[in-house]
């Protein structure tokens, strides 16, 4: 099977040359556009995603040889997440190469975090799938990079924090509320505001009212005494 060019640049940014092209251009198939002779990526995206997470189990333990499950669970789910993978996901522009029907590429599914996400995956698999567990571990481990190793402080829930802020003080729990939607649809923008029964509040702006909460959460905590 002979890639385009297009594909040929993308196997550069992923930083593998598939033996097996086919794995590469199923892994960038999505539902909307498979068949029954073009299989789409969900069943890789599953394989991926536990790959994905033997890697990182893996890599927070080196990185941290005395933290407790405790402090590594929310840095594992921090580093695996849907998020965490799209982001990635655009670092490489995998957007540009996925194989979308006519209707999501005209709700802009080249940029929509799940879609992103699940595809991320699936590239991991298919790179295991293509290579084996060792090639797979360092494609995964070059993309990641240095997330690996700042994301103890990326996995804090802001929101739980905040939360834990007021009780102690005896407080009600904050409260979040969604100041605006703007945008299409298929990309909409969230303004949200993070409020405690007394004291100031916060606003924040994010794709997800998930991420806008978290993000207003983390500046109220950021203006609150210690």
């Amino acid at each position: 099977m002979k890639l385009s060019a297009d594909m040929k640049a993308f196997q550069k940014r992923l930083g593998h040359q598939f033996a097996n092209p086919e794995l590469l251009v199923r892994a960038l198939t999505h539902g909307s556009v498979s068949s029954a002779t073009r299989p789409d990526n969900q069943r890789l995206e599953f394989l991926g995603d536990r790959v994905l997470g033997l890697v990182m189990a893996s890599a927070l333990l080196e990185a941290d040889k005395t933290a407790t499950e405790g402090q590594l669970a929310p840095r594992f789910n921090a580093l695996v997440r849907k998020e965490t993978c799209a982001d990635v996901a655009r670092q490489i522009d995998l957007g540009a190469v996925l194989k979308l029907g006519r209707s999501e590429m005209m709700s802009g599914g080249r940029r929509k975090q799940a879609l992103l996400g699940d595809a991320m995956e699936a590239v991991i698999a298919a790179v295991y799938r293509d290579a084996g567990f060792e090639t797979a571990r360092d494609v995964i481990l070059k993309l990641w990079g240095d997330r690996i190793h700042t994301v103890k402080a990326d996995a804090r829930d802001a929101k739980t924090a905040l939360q834990e802020w007021a009780q102690a003080r005896g407080q009600k729990p904050p409260s979040y509320v969604e100041l605006s939607r703007t945008g299409p649809d298929h990309a909409p923008v969230f303004t949200i505001a993070a409020r405690l029964e007394t004291g100031p509040e916060a606003r924040a702006t994010a794709p997800s009212k998930r991420q806008a909460e978290q993000a207003a959460a983390r500046a109220l905590l950021d203006s609150l005494p210690k």
